[in-house]
Formats: structure tokens, C-alpha cells, sequence
């Protein structure tokens, strides 16, 4: 399988090659099994993320391709993920407990979910996966198909599984894949360095 171009980032300053080569595909290969040994690496990972007090607020819905709770998120999918997403090896809801068991909030569960949702997709990359992480779905129909306490929200959904070939993809997909990986400049999200 061949890249439609070189998706390393060209960054202002130098960042670790995990960091530059890391990019969200759509194009997932239907026929190659899902790396369950990389797929727990990245895990793993995820599970050694910082969160605030060590609460480790995360939790984990694992759906593999062909399983029916692997449909219940396709169908939770917004719009144009749904066209793509379904071919993944699977679909990994990162979900936050925003409460403790005796109703005290978290209030950093959300952020140190994502932390622990950007741990999952390096090690993904360094294993040789792609992932795509998604914020296009409906929240409430993820907790109703998978009974999530009040307590439990899905923060992402992220697709993983191996690059699979640019023959045959759609217009839109190939557009997307093709763009170039743009961020605005370091100085312009830096508010104040003194």
C-alpha cells in the first residue's frame, strides 16, 4: 500500500518521529486481523497516562470488527465517519467518569481521558496501527447501548487497526487523505511567554 504523499508533519521546532509521523487515516484494510498484541500495547499505554490524583478516570469499550457491539457504535457514528470507521479493526470509546461512587465530581476526568486517548494513539503508531479519533457520534446512544452509568460519558471514539489500500476509495475519502496536515503556528496559540 502506497501513501498518497508523505504525511510526516513539517514542524516549527523538532518533536519525537512518533510525533511527526502520527496522522488519522480513513482508509483501513478490511481483510488484515487487528494486532491484538499491539492493540493491548496501546492500551497499556493509555492506562500509564497522567490524570489528576492518580484517578485514572478512564475506561475502555473495546469492539472488534464483526462484533455486535462493533455495530452498535457504527450506528452511533455521525455522517461521514460512518462511511469510513466501520472498516477498522476496531472502535475503542475512550469513556470519562466524571463522578466517584459517592457523587463527587472529577472535574478533570474529561481532560485526563484525553490525555489517556492520546498515550493509546502514539503507542498505536509505534506498533505499526492507525487510528483516527473521533468526536463525531451520538454520546447518549454509546451509553445506551452499553448501559453506561449517569457517572460515564464517551469522550472519543477512536478507529485502529492497519492502513488499508487507496484503490477503490471515494472521492471524498482520497480528498481528505490528500490534504496536507497544516497547524497554525507555535506563537499563535502561545497567549503569553515571559
Amino acid at each position: 500500500m502506497t501513501l498518497l504523499q508523505d504525511r510526516t508533519a513539517d514542524t516549527d521546532h523538532p518533536v519525537l518521529d512518533v510525533i511527526a509521523e502520527r496522522w488519522s487515516t480513513r482508509v483501513f484494510d478490511t481483510d488484515t486481523p487487528l494486532d491484538d498484541a499491539a492493540l493491548l500495547g496501546a492500551l497499556e499505554a493509555a492506562r500509564w497516562a497522567p490524570s489528576a490524583n492518580n484517578s485514572q478516570p478512564w475506561r475502555f469499550i473495546v469492539a472488534r470488527r464483526g462484533s455486535a457491539p462493533h455495530a452498535s457504535l457504527v450506528d452511533a457514528l455521525g455522517g461521514f465517519n460512518k462511511a469510513w470507521a466501520r472498516d477498522a479493526g476496531a472502535l475503542v470509546v475512550f469513556v470519562a467518569q466524571t463522578a466517584r461512587e459517592d457523587g463527587t465530581p472529577q472535574r478533570w476526568a474529561e481532560y485526563d481521558t484525553g490525555q489517556a486517548s492520546a498515550y493509546f494513539s502514539l503507542q498505536a503508531h509505534a506498533s505499526g496501527l492507525a487510528t483516527h479519533q473521533m468526536g463525531g457520534f451520538d454520546d447518549a446512544a454509546v451509553a445506551r447501548a452499553f448501559d453506561l452509568a449517569e457517572n460515564l460519558q464517551p469522550v472519543t471514539i477512536i478507529a485502529v487497526g492497519t492502513i488499508g489500500s487507496y484503490a477503490g476509495i471515494s472521492d471524498e475519502v482520497r480528498r481528505r487523505e490528500s490534504a496536507p496536515r497544516t497547524r497554525r503556528a507555535l506563537e499563535s496559540s502561545i497567549i503569553v511567554d515571559a
